[in-house]
């Protein structure tokens, strides 16, 4: 298959790229915003203000976007103008630009996942599973992230959340504790640390009549996330034009 890859450059893309290479994948689009070098692995990265027009030379099967909210948005933007499937595994929109890509979704399959490990989806699956057995635990949920990553709590973090939220209601959450600030009932304490090249530690923590249970995924490399989005693509570009998620591949595989 032959695929395009944005924010080629990053740490993200180049995995995207080395995975793509492994499975015999062809790679014809890799764009970056401020190209630093010529290439990634023997493929030409040009600048991504030129997508459109290697989009539209290429034609490629899908596009795999790990970049920034800004840009992600533009990126999508692009390829259902073309037509092209799109998979976006960038975190931090805001509600605007999560409704741009579900407008882009009318137009083409467009899968979107706050982490693409198979791990991770486990671990969500686990923790609705837990709950409700253990439905009226105090719960803390912690994440851990490499020094540079810009938004907090993650976007597995908020998945994280929202399916417990939507197992047991929503509630209120507490964003770290400073000061005389004692747990109440109905909240979910959330804490985020950033910390050297960690890929990316998920914690769930339930507690109550006398014992802990303890839910934790760990990525040990970015190859983990590069190989999920690699399945997304393959699975997505023979699907109709709708929003996806990483769960619609697992399920159907």
């Amino acid at each position: 298959m032959r695929f395009a890859v944005t924010g080629a450059t990053g740490k993200m893309g180049r995995a995207v790229i080395a995975e793509a290479d492994a499975r015999g994948h062809d790679v014809p689009v890799a764009v970056n915003r401020t190209p630093d070098v010529e290439s990634v692995a023997g493929v030409p990265v040009t600048p991504s203000a030129d997508l459109e027009s290697v989009l539209a030379e290429h034609d490629p099967d899908a596009l795999i976007d790990f970049t920034g909210p800004d840009a992600s948005v533009a990126y999508v933007r692009s390829a259902a103008d073309l037509g092209v499937p799109a998979v976006v595994g960038t975190t931090g929109f805001d509600e605007a630009q999560s409704e741009a890509l579900i407008e882009a979704s009318e137009d083409i399959p467009l899968l979107r996942a706050a982490n693409f490990s198979r791990g991770v989806q486990a671990l969500e699956r686990a923790v609705t599973a837990a709950l409700s057995a253990v439905a009226d635990y105090d719960i803390e949920l912690t994440e851990t992230h490499h020094n540079a990553k810009t938004d907090a709590p993650s976007g597995t973090a908020k998945e994280l959340l929202a399916a417990i939220d939507a197992e047991l209601g929503t509630h209120e959450k507490v964003h770290g504790r400073e000061g005389d600030q004692p747990r109440e009932a109905g909240e979910i304490g959330v804490h985020a640390r950033r910390a050297g090249d960690i890929t990316g530690e998920h914690e769930v923590l339930l507690a109550g009549n006398d014992e802990v249970l303890t839910l934790e995924h760990r990525a040990e490399s970015r190859g983990v996330f590069a190989a999920g989005a690699l399945d997304s693509a393959e699975w997505l570009a023979g699907e109709s034009p709708g929003f996806y998620g990483f769960d619609d591949v697992l399920d159907q595989q």
